[in-house]
């Protein structure tokens, strides 16, 4: 007897939201698969943004079913769907959002412990995933790396709970062209390497065409995004 097939990392269905009178989502469903990536694009205003603060549980949404990693989180209480989020999100923010006074080591760790892991393990899992993204182990503080190196501290913290889903907010937007390739090519190769979903909010599609699918939010609707030949 065949074992059903495990349901979506993401989920979304019916997804209504207003904002200042402003309809941001009409009805939005969409999918995304553990070991499977998402490329969500759109200018600035459109709600990609929310879009992310919704699939995390920070924002609660007028209308619609949002399930992560198997759970619906639209109904749970404000600390249900915290302690959910920390079970089985992860977040890699455009601008790092890492603590500048500590060492990537504790950043990483720091984000480990928050999410239940004993110190061992915390310090075991960050000093593994920092070396093995090859930001220096000797830094003594996040000012002391490049862009791209405290980007690369952002994603490891992101990973070390092993979340079922990644989220990602203009990843690469504060960075270089060359430190905007190699992150990108980081955060994409991690739906397959860790098993996870990776969703990307992103202007830019020279990292969206990275992903396995990309959408376009417009007008409240998701559509497929024009293929990557035509914008060449």
């Amino acid at each position: 007897m065949t074992s059903p097939p495990a349901p979506p990392a993401v989920r979304l269905h019916g997804l209504t939201h207003c904002i200042d009178d402003r309809l941001l989502f009409d009805g939005l469903a969409l999918e995304v698969g553990r070991g499977r990536s998402l490329a969500i694009l759109g200018p600035s205003g459109c709600g990609k943004s929310t879009l992310l603060s919704v699939l995390l549980g920070l924002t609660s949404p007028d209308a619609g079913i949002v399930e992560i990693a198997g759970a619906e989180i639209t109904g749970m209480s404000p600390s249900r769907r915290a302690r959910h989020r920390r079970d089985h999100m992860g977040m890699v923010f455009q601008f790092g959002e890492l603590l500048p006074e500590l060492s990537p080591m504790e950043n990483v760790a720091l984000a480990g412990l928050l999410a239940g892991l004993s110190r061992k393990q915390a310090t075991e899992r960050a000093r593994d995933l920092l070396g093995r993204l090859g930001v220096p182990l000797a830094a003594r503080t996040t000012a002391q790396l490049s862009g791209g190196e405290r980007q690369r501290t952002a994603v490891a913290r992101g990973i070390v709970n092993r979340p079922a889903v990644l989220l990602a907010d203009e990843p690469t937007g504060a960075l270089d062209e060359h430190n905007r390739e190699s992150v990108a090519d980081l955060l994409f190769s991690l739906p397959a390497e860790y098993d996870c979903a990776l969703v990307v909010v992103t202007h830019d599609r020279q990292v969206a065409r990275r992903a396995d699918r990309r959408l376009l939010l417009s007008d409240g609707s998701m559509l497929p995004d024009e293929p990557m030949e035509a914008v060449r």
